[in-house]
């Protein structure tokens, strides 16, 4: 499988590093009790079809991404930086088929 990096161009799965959903909301540090926290990190979905994830190119720029992938065709739609970066960077939104 093809990560689109948007820094890098595709890039193999191997020097990547799954994240998690990217759809669940992260709990407030401030206020979270450890249940909020053990949903967050431990208790997740395993949909079929269409899923937004996050992945970090580890062996690569090491910048987080978005991926919108479906899980039954693993065909990816696209990619986009996360975090501070995001805003740095131009949204080169690359297909793979």
């Amino acid at each position: 499988m093809l990560i689109p990096c948007p820094h890098c161009g595709p890039r193999d799965l191997a020097e990547f590093t799954y994240g998690g959903e990217a759809t669940k909301d992260r709990p407030d540090p401030g206020s979270a009790n450890p249940e909020d926290w053990c949903d967050y990190v431990f208790h997740r979905d395993n949909p079929r079809g269409r899923h937004v994830e996050y992945w970090h190119h580890a062996q690569g720029c090491r910048l987080w991404l978005k991926v919108t992938r479906d899980t039954v065709t693993h065909r990816i739609e696209g990619a986009e930086l996360v975090g501070p970066w995001a805003a740095a960077a131009p949204k080169q939104g690359r297909d793979v088929a």
